[in-house]
């Protein structure tokens, strides 16, 4: 439980508890599973609206946190059924991830409109390689820069996977 409880540290719930953890975690990886798959399908096509679209999602998501389509749909698909916490706004750090990885987004699908698919490939090599370590490594790359750039260093460091969780006093 300790790396899924960095985990969620890392997305900004800062003095979550192993038993908030617990039920935070599963509804975080949501999101990333569903952007993960709906990629799949923008790299298997070389199609730049699917990459405009996320980027376009993501966006929104990081600016209206309130109104976050892919935790809505959690929170009617799964969490209320399941009497599991609802997810509220985004805290900082995630939308932060999320606006970075939008950005990535907004820069495949541009270069792919334009004709510049060496550049294109470059980015989604880059986007695999953030989405593996979100997904299989339990690292979100976005919210640990995020950290470390707000003066967070020290706190990002201890929501490394590897880490053990801080202990408050």
């Amino acid at each position: 439980m300790t790396a899924e409880l960095n985990f969620v540290r890392q997305q900004g719930f800062v003095g979550a508890t192993p038993e908030v953890g617990r039920d935070l975690y599963p509804a975080l990886m949501w999101q990333p599973r569903a952007i993960a798959a709906l990629t799949l399908a923008g790299l298997v096509l070389q199609a730049w609206p699917c990459f405009l679209g996320l980027w376009a999602l993501l966006w929104w998501n990081a600016a209206v946190p309130s109104r976050n389509l892919f935790d809505a749909l959690y929170n009617s698909l799964w969490a209320t059924p399941k009497g599991l916490p609802l997810l509220g706004p985004a805290p900082a750090p995630r939308r932060a991830a999320q606006a970075e990885a939008g950005t990535l987004m907004l820069a495949i699908g541009l270069s792919l409109l334009t004709g510049g698919h060496a550049l294109a490939w470059a980015l989604e090599a880059l986007l695999v390689a953030s989405l593996a370590a979100l997904l299989l490594g339990r690292f979100c790359p976005g919210s640990y820069l995020f950290l470390v750039f707000t003066g967070q260093g020290a706190f990002a460091n201890q929501t490394l996977p590897w880490s053990r969780p801080h202990q408050e006093a």
